[in-house]
């Protein structure tokens, strides 16, 4: 199993990269930077390919509206290139808040503009001339789909570092993570329980592994965790207290009543009491209370939160339940301690066997 770890979007970037470089000798394998309505993630992506030598690069996520798919291509293939093929497209939906609220941009068929977008990117990377005519994007564009007829199919000028630059989709409603599971390289769910999340997604994932190509090789699964490794009570407190927010904020308040994905799938993971009750309390301004419903056991079994042997144990089980690369978001109060936390989890996870789930 391989560890990575995110970079914060709100300020402090300079000084956070560099300290990454401590992060990088002790073994961390991947940095992911999200892109809302912030700074870019491409340029500061750019910024971290020069300051890095061995930390694989991600964008978490590039929506699949703001940018053409040509644009995105040739975004991915330029951060390969400066980074010397060491970068990942991390692509998703967003949301409408972003898209249409930010961009300007009607948010309609977030999964036929999804497919469309991978399968233009990928014949971008392979230099083939740029015919493709999809519901969503003609290619070139002539005067029945609103262009002036005089595009060309063009192709790529520079010949990529890779011919194929590694896809992973955020990906949680049933069609997406089917589809995901069809044409993507890599898998980035969010609060993924190990015991529970395979049997909760199992037959969407089942549906699109049976569409795909042998060829792509198996899916990988990128999780995502909160790291925090002690015996302090209090220090533990600290750490769950992180986990609960961010769960009260999405099972509450990411959605209506009847509407939140993450109220659904905890009820699926077993805690549907729970989930109903942070969502009435969230949605009712009674915020410190939702965070209150949260159940410890919730926390506890999608964190890294405890004693060192609590967390191999829980790190084994991402492992035994087909995660390939987890995501940790460390929480120790010190850079020193966490880059600690993180360098003790990265070679438990070298020892992890990781039991695939396709």
């Amino acid at each position: 199993m391989r560890i990575g770890m995110p970079l914060g979007y709100a300020g402090g970037f300079i000084e956070v990269v560099d300290r990454l470089r401590d992060f990088e000798e002790v073994g961390l394998d991947l940095v992911y930077l999200p892109e809302a309505y912030t700074f870019d993630a491409v340029s500061q992506l750019g910024f971290l390919a020069a300051r890095t030598t061995t930390v694989r690069l991600a964008t978490n996520i590039l929506n699949v509206y703001s940018r053409t798919p040509a644009l995105l291509a040739m975004t991915a293939a330029g951060l390969d290139y400066v980074s010397g093929g060491r970068f990942v497209l991390g692509l998703g939906a967003s949301g409408p808040q972003v898209v249409e609220g930010f961009h300007g941009l009607p948010y309609t068929a977030p999964l036929g503009r999804t497919r469309e977008v991978v399968e233009i990117c990928r014949m971008v990377w392979a230099r083939e001339p740029l015919r493709y005519a999809g519901r969503h994007f003609r290619l070139p564009l002539d005067r029945e789909g609103g262009g002036s007829g005089l595009g060309r199919p063009l192709k790529l000028v520079n010949e990529p570092v890779r011919p194929e630059i590694p896809i992973v989709l955020a990906a949680l409603g049933v069609k997406s993570v089917e589809q995901t599971a069809e044409i993507a390289d890599g898998w980035a769910p969010m609060f993924y329980l190990p015991e529970a999340a395979p049997a909760a997604f199992a037959p969407a994932l089942e549906r699109g592994l049976a569409k795909r190509a042998p060829s792509r090789g198996p899916l990988e699964i990128l999780a995502a965790t909160t790291l925090l490794i002690s015996e302090d009570p209090e220090e533990i407190g600290r750490g769950e207290q992180v986990v609960r927010r961010q769960l009260a904020l999405y099972v509450g308040g990411m959605g209506a009543k009847g509407k939140n994905f993450y109220t659904d799938l905890v009820a699926t993971y077993g805690f549907s009491e729970a989930a109903t009750e942070i969502q009435a309390l969230f949605l009712a301004g009674r915020r410190a209370d939702a965070e209150a419903a949260v159940p410890h056991e919730l926390i506890a079994s999608l964190s890294l939160i405890g004693p060192v042997d609590h967390v191999r144990r829980r790190l084994a089980a991402f492992a035994r339940h087909g995660v390939t690369d987890l995501n940790v978001t460390p929480v120790a109060r010190s850079h020193r301690d966490r880059v600690r936390d993180v360098a003790a989890v990265v070679e438990a996870a070298s020892e992890m066997t990781i039991t695939r789930l396709n």
